[in-house]
């Protein structure tokens, strides 16, 4: 290799190894970026230099490590090559990248733990003491190495300089992590990891950079890699993801509990992130952690649509919009499993005296809709309180009510109460139009851009007319199902124009006339969504692709549903989750 190639050989590491996967996640990132998901890069990135130059520059003063001259381009910062600053930055900006993204479905709320949810203190209290342990025993053996010097310098250097960093992340967040699935912690651990430790043996092979004989163990993980660059890359992936993970934790307690932070900035500053990790778990409302983690399972085991969309809202609107489904979900099932219908009548008037004492302005309310909630189910009895109706109009609650005692009036005998085009368009408005409409008021209360009364309007109309046609795919999809529970919404007066009625339907749901019927309302719901979903576009920007998500991967059941060799699950035809994924990522990229 000559001399000219030679001055280009660390740069040329980052164009083969380190700048093509960053142009990749940066490729699958962008859609679905957020100004806190750039936030929190910078933040770290910010750290990494000012953290890691000093140790970087020590060590190249002390000829621990050295750059050959005809490996590097020549401009340093602190004797450190430009190079090696670049790598501080691209690997940080890589490990993040792949932290958002492989985090970006995960609720952090339901990961905080309260006293009270602290169910096995010995056992976590054992955890804590362990990590900690652990990490001090790092630190004393790198103090050992370093008064030792000699060959155990470069290792001892490494252990003192990561070890308090990481001692402190982990006693910050040590029951945050514990509890977060391993797509958030090893995963995006272990890959850069990994990844780097490959791009390190090739570097020290070219002699790009090199290690001083002297300081190292002379150990290697495998051919080519000093033991010593191998833990350097393992700790400072650890620390990017455990220094993430650390601001997720604190931003998950400030936009979980309003009580103690009413109003958190988009982009929270250090010193409220800090404050907030810094509250004490006995001041957690428990039982407010424990509702948001019954509403996210719900979402997860009732719509699998929904809850991908979910993950692509942010902050108190996410927290509201999880706990809005958590209510319609339970009012739903409290009707429509019930035992007969005189208890479901029950349950009915149970739900509208809930929201009458809710919208009432009464000094003793709270006391009157505690009790009363304390009569539901207790599995339900969260969603109910956690319900936010002190920004949620009380009509569109009211309608979604009227729209479950239409589903009381289905029998196994004539008449059924879908009779034609219109009573269905006024069901569907009722149980699903309502719901988009909630959906529309929380996106304007959590978002700061100021949107005119006027636009606002037509937004809700358009929203409603949307809900609608969701609901008819809905129930295009599930036309055998509620063949199966005695249910028919066709209406009636299609049914005659084929020759059928309702219990034709009930009988044979797959017949081919059901199939035509099926399409004929699935025509009916994209005509609709074609003349609604221009509103979208007029949405607050921070919730425009999360709504254009949230819509398109519902709608793509009903693209599924158009499709001569659709698979049925469960009597419900499925979208694959590959297809779900390309789905809610294009209309993310959507412009």
């Amino acid at each position: 290799m000559s001399t000219l190639d030679m001055g280009y050989d660390y740069a040329l590491v980052h164009l083969q190894y380190t700048i093509p996967p960053s142009v990749a996640l940066t490729f699958c990132y962008y859609p679905i970026s957020t100004s806190l998901g750039v936030y929190k890069i910078l933040f770290l990135i910010v750290i990494a230099v000012i953290s890691t130059t000093p140790w970087d520059s020590y060590l190249i003063h002390t000829k621990i490590w050295s750059y050959p001259p005809n490996a590097i381009i020549g401009p340093t910062l602190f004797r450190i090559p430009a190079e090696e600053v670049f790598f501080f930055v691209i690997q940080t900006y890589n490990t993040s990248l792949l932290y958002l993204l492989l985090s970006k479905p995960t609720f952090h709320p339901i990961y905080l733990q309260g006293q009270k949810l602290l169910n096995d203190g010995r056992r976590l209290g054992l955890r804590r003491w362990t990590g900690i342990s652990a990490i001090v025993a790092c630190i004393l053996a790198g103090i050992g190495m370093i008064i030792k010097s000699g060959e155990g310098l470069y290792m001892g250097l490494i252990l003192v300089w990561a070890g308090p960093f990481v001692l402190l992340l982990w006693s910050l967040a040590y029951q945050f992590m514990i509890g977060l699935p391993l797509s958030s912690t090893l995963i995006p651990i272990a890959l850069p990891t990994l990844y780097l430790w490959i791009v390190d043996t090739l570097a020290l092979k070219r002699g790009t950079w090199v290690i001083e004989s002297g300081t190292k163990l002379g150990w290697h993980l495998w051919d080519g890699l000093e033991i010593e660059e191998a833990v350097f890359f393992l700790v400072t992936n650890i620390l990017i993801v455990s220094g993430l993970i650390a601001f997720d934790n604190a931003f998950a307690i400030l936009q979980t509990f309003p009580s103690l932070f009413p109003t958190v900035p988009t982009l929270p500053s250090p010193i409220l992130l800090i404050r907030a990790l810094l509250i004490p778990t006995a001041l957690y409302d428990n039982d407010r952690i424990e509702g948001l983690q019954q509403a996210l399972g719900r979402l997860k085991a009732k719509s699998r649509s929904f809850y991908l969309a979910s993950g692509f809202f942010q902050g108190r609107l996410r927290v509201d919009l999880v706990l809005l489904y958590s209510f319609c979900r339970v009012a739903d099932d409290l009707v429509d499993e019930a035992g007969s219908i005189g208890e479901a009548k029950y349950w009915l008037a149970k739900l509208n005296q809930y929201l009458d004492i809710s919208y009432e302005k009464s000094c003793v309310k709270v006391e009157r809709r505690e009790t009363l909630i304390s009569t539901f189910p207790p599995p339900t009895q969260a969603a109910l309180r956690l319900l936010p109706t002190s920004y949620l109009s009380p009509t569109p609650l009211y309608d979604l009510l009227k729209g479950f005692e239409t589903d009381l009036h289905f029998s196994s005998s004539n008449p059924f109460p879908i009779k034609n085009e219109l009573t269905l368009q006024v069901y569907g408005a009722q149980v699903a139009g309502t719901v988009a409409e909630l959906c529309l008021e929380l996106v304007f209360h959590h978002t700061k851009i100021f949107t005119p009364d006027s636009q606002r309007r037509r937004i809700v109309h358009a929203g409603g007319r949307m809900g609608i046609a969701l609901q008819y795919v809905n129930i295009a999809r599930d036309i055998s199902v509620d063949a199966s529970n005695g249910r028919v919404y066709l209406p009636a007066t299609w049914l005659e124009e084929e020759g059928l009625a309702p219990r034709d339907i009930i009988k044979e749901p797959t017949s081919k006339k059901a199939e035509t019927l099926r399409q004929r309302l699935l025509d009916c719901a994209f005509e609709i969504y074609d003349e609604a979903k221009g509103a979208i576009e007029q949405l607050p920007a921070e919730a425009r692709g999360p709504m254009r998500v949230a819509v398109e991967s519902y709608v793509e059941i009903g693209r599924v549903l158009r499709q001569p060799d659709y698979k049925v699950k469960a009597g419900r035809a499925t979208v694959p989750k590959l297809r779900r994924l390309r789905v809610a990522w294009s209309a993310s990229n959507h412009t």
